[in-house]
């Protein structure tokens, strides 16, 4: 976490008492600045009161009054994290995950997210690694927009890898329209990731399915319309601030369990099929795959620890102890069961397969909105796989002659093992049936 500490650290209680170092290393502030234009991912006070031993002073918490930012504009900080960088790297950590890093520079007056200093810093967290530890990897935790997001690969410079945070709104969006439309043109603008860098896809994390990097692709009736339908299958909102004009949704809580639960029309009997067609989608996908336990074992919201807690994030962080894992993996009429073990075949088999490299070539295709398909072809070019996934629980059809397979070539879909016949063949997809057809199995 580079951006903010905790408010009960020894650091912040040492700004409190005016004591060194401490008390250099947070950030002042007052309403007569000018923070009108600052970004806020969050609804609560920008600037929070805390007695000190001086009198009351007002400190700059991003996040939460329990979260308070970092001074970087204070050099010794910056030479705080150097140390505590290369500590991790001597201990072995060969990854680290800038959290929250797009929010490290204050200035008055703009909007404190993105500016060229925290690139410049991300530059030198990179620079400093390749010299020194050249097998560690930076993932930058950027949760904005597309457009910004995309800058945290720098000229190759900065993150080895970036969050893809548009791709589970918009995955989402499909899912419970049934429709591909919005994730086709966002996949179809995605540049490549330099090579040495790639994407790190997800469906769900420890936090929302966030809701700003869909904007710019969702209009706002489009996002709220989602929101509700998620909070009819029994998720949360979180809102953020908006300098004058109230809030706006920030990001949806719920499992991503629940939220496959059915589509815009209500819940229907399809909850397992369409939750494993979006695991295959991001399975496929240019990047690498990252699972959060939560989907992995089917979890569902946590109702109770929402209820304790009441932290809208809670509902999709509920705890198992290791028993209660055995136990439902054990039961075989368990969707957990089911979901875990199809993931771990389907996760083994996409591992052997070369067109799915995290720098191999994609191209989208053009199937209709009902189904959502991608080409990945492998770096040596001797593997082809078309990733093919029905998005509604309608039967679709699909040409196979719409997918260029190589008539020389045999093709096989990886997923159900089956042989095709591509000669004018067409295939009726079951709803959320997904394919993996590739001439090299």
């Amino acid at each position: 976490v580079i951006n903010h500490i905790s408010s009960k650290s020894k650091w912040f209680q040492q700004f409190i008492k005016n004591e060194k170092p401490g008390c250099d290393y947070f950030i002042e502030a007052d309403e007569t600045d000018d923070i009108a234009k600052v970004v806020r991912p969050r609804a609560s006070s920008l600037l929070q009161e805390i007695d000190t031993s001086e009198g009351s002073k007002k400190v700059w918490c991003t996040f939460s009054a329990d979260q308070v930012d970092l001074n970087f504009s204070n050099s010794d900080v910056l030479l705080e994290f150097v140390r505590i960088l290369r500590f991790y790297m001597e201990s072995g950590v060969r990854t680290i995950r800038l959290d929250a890093v797009a929010f490290l520079w204050k200035k008055i007056g703009t909007s404190c997210i993105n500016l060229p200093q925290t690139h410049e810093i991300v530059k030198v967290f990179r620079l400093l690694i390749e010299r020194y530890f050249p097998r560690a990897l930076f993932i930058t935790e950027t949760n904005i927009p597309n457009i910004e997001n995309l800058k945290y690969f720098g000229n190759s410079n900065e993150a080895h890898i970036i969050y893809n945070f548009s791709f589970p709104p918009l995955l989402l969006h499909a899912m419970w329209q049934g429709s591909s439309d919005y994730l086709v043109r966002w996949s179809m603008s995605l540049p490549p990731a330099p090579l040495g860098c790639t994407y790190l896809n997800f469906t769900a994390s420890h936090d929302g399915i966030g809701l700003r990097p869909a904007e710019g692709i969702l209009n706002d009736t489009e996002i709220n319309s989602l929101v509700s339908g998620m909070q009819g299958f029994g998720g949360e909102v979180t809102t953020r601030a908006i300098s004058g004009s109230g809030q706006r949704p920030y990001e949806i809580n719920i499992t991503w369990m629940n939220a496959m639960q059915g589509t815009a029309t209500g819940a229907d009997s399809y909850q397992i099929d369409r939750f494993l067609c979006s695991q295959i989608i991001m399975l496929g996908l240019e990047g690498i795959p990252a699972f959060y336990i939560h989907s992995l074992l089917a979890g569902e919201n946590d109702y109770k620890k929402l209820a304790a807690t009441q932290h809208k994030r809670s509902i999709n962080r509920g705890q198992w102890d290791l028993e209660e894992v055995d136990s439902i993996l054990s039961d075989y009429t368990s969707n957990s069961c089911r979901v875990f073990h199809e993931l771990r075949r389907l996760i083994m088999m996409r591992s052997k397969q070369g067109a799915f490299h995290p720098n191999a070539t994609q191209y989208t295709l053009h199937l209709g909105k009902s189904i959502f398909g991608f080409w990945r072809q492998s770096i040596n070019r001797d593997q082809s796989i078309f990733a093919i996934h029905n998005v509604t629980n309608t039967e679709q059809d699909l040409s196979l002659s719409n997918i260029n397979l190589i008539c020389t070539d045999t093709w096989v879909d990886l997923i159900a093992w089956d042989t095709l016949n591509v000669s004018g063949e067409t295939i009726t997809l079951k709803p959320y049936q997904c394919l993996w057809i590739t001439n090299k199995a």
